[in-house]
């Protein structure tokens, strides 16, 4: 989105016809569709084969090969979500000091939420209780806490 010019490219290749008027985004997907559908046409390839065949061995082995690819495939964006959920996250995150790396190719952000903080003060005549929000983000290998800037 910061680049014009990649834009304007852009743009004019998505508007091309032999695109097919499909975005990029379409093709970056596509091949893992693909990937799923040969899942399924190998299952019933596996069906209609006879037990203890040769055919039946191959197909397993394929079979057995694209669920490792797949497998592969799902832990790869889920690993590149974590990494974009956490550069946002940095971008929003304001620290005093820096000592802590927010972004860490191990570190992946588990849960986040909004809490209510209770303050209340012993020494006034009258126990009065303040509420302010709190974050928690919980990582796989640290807990965070925050408040919105005042």
């Amino acid at each position: 989105n910061g680049n014009a010019g990649f834009q304007q490219v852009l743009e004019r290749l998505e508007s091309d016809p032999v695109c097919q008027r499909l975005s990029l985004k379409s093709f970056l997907i596509l091949p893992f569709q693909r990937i799923t559908r040969l899942k399924l046409l190998l299952q019933n390839i596996l069906k209609r084969t006879r037990p203890g065949s040769e055919e039946e061995v191959q197909a397993t082995q394929a079979y057995d090969a694209l669920e490792k690819l797949i497998k592969d495939c799902n832990e790869n964006v889920q690993r590149m979500k974590s990494t974009e959920e956490l550069i946002y996250l940095s971008q929003k995150i304001e620290f005093e000091c820096k000592i802590f790396p927010l972004i860490s190719q191990s570190r992946r952000l588990v849960k986040c939420g909004e809490l209510t903080a209770l303050d209340f003060n012993p020494l006034s005549p009258k126990w009065k209780v303040t509420t302010r929000p709190i974050y928690l983000h919980l990582f796989n290998d640290c807990l965070l806490l925050s408040r919105p800037k005042e």
